[in-house]
């Protein structure tokens, strides 16, 4: 199978097309024949070495943990689904190897849920890792009705998830982006503030009390989140681990089958929408990485693999 590949640790550029075997599949796996992969920061960080700390790495690694595709097989314990059946899946393995950018990906049950009808490919494939990290951040800090919630980074792909998923919770949600991006956050259900200089005063000035919750999706942002967070307010970042240094959460998002068929739901139900804001060829992946990198693209990014 055709699969994008890189042999060691470094920047974007070293990663190529190759042709690689077919996974394995075992007992409690199926083989996804892949339609499209998202792309994510987590891709390029992986592959600088940031997390070689953290994870198991096997040389040649195929990077994504995004994927929306189709059963082409299935394991030897798998009563959950059968050939043919299209699934969506944040496939984050033990060991970083075998990963999404490829034809074909072995994924455990546990990390796939069926395919939102209502989406096409690539936005199925920019679901699972933004949605989930958005629902369990929300969840994990106890969005409730009523409450004011600051998101930084509202319009990236986790930050847009994150907001529709909050203001679903009944909340009041603040969110920064760069001006550009404000009416798609109003779209959204968001009041847009401009991050950068001042942006503890803009806030105040929506929220004098300051906010119950502030959940972080870019990081650099401690110091505004402790100016605008109201007494006995909670606080989370996905990008920040020192928040735990001042009363915050660092969270990591987990695989979990049964919130990704959660949001799945949502989105059929008409109540979440999933933005793809630029698709690339799998040839293309360094420069899908390299978007990714730059910070700007206010959506998803996907690869398309085949159709």
């Amino acid at each position: 199978m055709r699969a994008v590949v890189y042999d060691t640790f470094g920047g974007v550029e070293q990663l190529h097309v190759a042709e690689r075997p077919l996974p394995k599949v075992g007992p409690g796996e199926v083989l996804v024949e892949v339609r499209s992969a998202g792309v994510n920061p987590v891709d390029w960080k992986l592959m600088s070495g940031a997390l070689d700390a953290v994870l198991e790495f096997v040389f040649p690694v195929t990077p994504g943990w995004d994927v929306a595709g189709v059963v082409s097989a299935v394991g030897i314990d798998v009563p959950e689904y059968a050939v043919g059946d299209e699934v969506i899946g944040y496939v984050r393995k033990d060991v970083v190897s075998g990963g999404t950018y490829a034809e074909y990906v072995s994924a455990p049950v546990r990390t796939l849920a069926r395919k939102p009808a209502s989406l096409d490919w690539d936005a199925a494939a920019g679901l699972p890792l933004a949605g989930l990290t958005a629902y369990q951040v929300v969840r994990r800090l106890g969005v409730a009705p009523g409450e004011t919630v600051l998101i930084h980074g509202g319009a990236g792909g986790v930050g847009q998830i994150g907001v529709q998923v909050a203001r679903r919770a009944g909340a009041r949600v603040l969110a920064t982006a760069s001006p550009a991006n404000h009416d798609l956050l109003r779209g959204l259900g968001a009041e847009p503030l401009a991050y950068g200089d001042g942006l503890v005063e803009r806030v105040r000035a929506l929220a004098p009390a300051g906010v119950d919750v502030v959940a972080d999706f870019v990081g650099g942002v401690r110091e505004v989140t402790l100016a605008v967070l109201a007494a006995g307010g909670r606080h989370a970042s996905i990008a920040d681990r020192s928040v735990t240094e001042v009363g915050g959460s660092w969270l990591w998002v987990r695989p979990d089958a049964a919130d990704l068929a959660q949001l799945a739901g949502l989105v059929d139900a008409g109540d979440l929408v999933v933005r793809v804001a630029h698709s690339f060829d799998l040839a293309d992946a360094a420069d899908a990485l390299r978007l990714s990198k730059g910070g700007h693209a206010a959506g998803k990014i996907a690869l398309r693999v085949s159709r």
